[in-house]
């Protein structure tokens, strides 16, 4: 997936260096290349090793703010998702599915984003619920979505080098450096406000599920059942400021408990994967121009929690409108 690059060289008059190749990245980096801006991608890990790969992928606002902005930026990645979901190679897909809620709850505050969104009918509630949303989404298989970005990317003229970094004042060869290091912000820029929220999933194979389900207020912690092509992402775990990538078996039995309960054809369903991911947790995304003494302009745009795919799109329109300001003015 990756390219190398040798030689300094050949970065020389680079429009944008963009720092990460997770969803967020490539969004932007696609974006910018696109409208006819020369993009060069430096990651220390490739889109399959990245948080976005274990990510169950459904546009779904979850921890990131402020509410305002994510919703302008989820409203337009939902339309550019819609528009995905008819290329088959992206993995893109329109799926319907439910919220519950175990006491009566007010209407979702992104409903505004999401065509169709309704309150269940009291026959369509679990036992034990007294409401829940139905709404059709994107449901997003990483896998396919992240190699179909990088194809993409690659197809448009960009180039990806694999390559850590400590410091941004290490790109000196890009007119403008984007910073999109997610939770490695926090080391990158000295960003202390940056925490985790860890993830833990099960990946099993699907046994005929069509229909996603979500269940945040879940005393026993916060379930999901996400379909996708041939298997299915079953969580999930959201606790702050915990950094621990190794699966938990306990948690793991806890995840399947909870969501066979749910849905009783997961049971004896084969698993496939545990799989842990860090979010990268932020009071508010940082989406924003730096100007520095030193070195190029910055771009930053990181901090989605769990919504990096959710808002990734609108976050690269308005990424592209900051870089293009700032070339104007070099």
């Amino acid at each position: 997936m990756c390219q190398n690059l040798r030689g300094r060289r050949e970065w020389f008059g680079v429009d944008v260096i963009v720092v990460g190749c997770g969803a967020i990245g490539l969004t932007a980096a696609i974006r910018m290349r696109e409208s006819g801006l020369d993009v060069r991608i430096v990651a220390a890990d490739p889109p399959l090793e990245t948080t976005s790969s274990v990510a169950a992928a459904l546009w779904y606002p979850y921890k990131a703010y402020p509410e305002d902005r994510v919703l302008s930026w989820g409203s337009r990645t939902f339309e550019v998702f819609e528009e995905l979901a008819r290329v088959p190679e992206s993995g893109v897909r329109m799926r319907e599915g439910v919220e519950l809620w175990w006491d009566p709850a007010p209407d979702p505050w992104w409903a505004g984003a999401v065509p169709g969104v309704r309150r269940c009918t009291e026959e369509e509630l679990p036992p034990g619920y007294r409401d829940g949303h139905s709404f059709t989404a994107p449901v997003v298989e990483m896998p396919v979505y992240l190699g179909y970005l990088v194809d993409r990317f690659v197809r448009a003229g960009g180039r990806i080098e694999r390559r850590a970094i400590a410091s941004l004042e290490e790109i000196v060869d890009g007119r403008v450096v984007v910073n999109c290091a997610g939770l490695g912000a926090r080391e990158l820029v000295g960003d202390a406000s940056m925490e985790p929220i860890r993830g833990q999933i099960v990946r099993v194979r699907n046994p005929g599920l069509e229909r996603f389900l979500l269940d945040e207020d879940n005393p026993e912690g916060v379930t999901y059942i996400v379909p996708r092509s041939e298997d299915c992402i079953l969580g999930g775990t959201a606790e702050e400021g915990e950094w621990d990538t190794k699966p938990d078996p306990e948690t793991a039995a806890g995840i399947l408990r909870r969501c066979t309960a749910f849905e009783p054809r997961l049971a004896g369903a084969e698993v496939l994967e545990h799989k842990v991911g860090l979010r990268p947790g932020r009071p508010e995304i940082r989406l924003e121009r730096e100007d520095t003494n030193h070195g190029p302009p910055l771009v930053h745009n990181y901090g989605h929690g769990g919504s990096g795919i959710t808002l990734s799109w609108g976050c690269a329109e308005e990424t592209l409108r900051l870089v293009q300001r700032a070339l104007e003015e070099r």
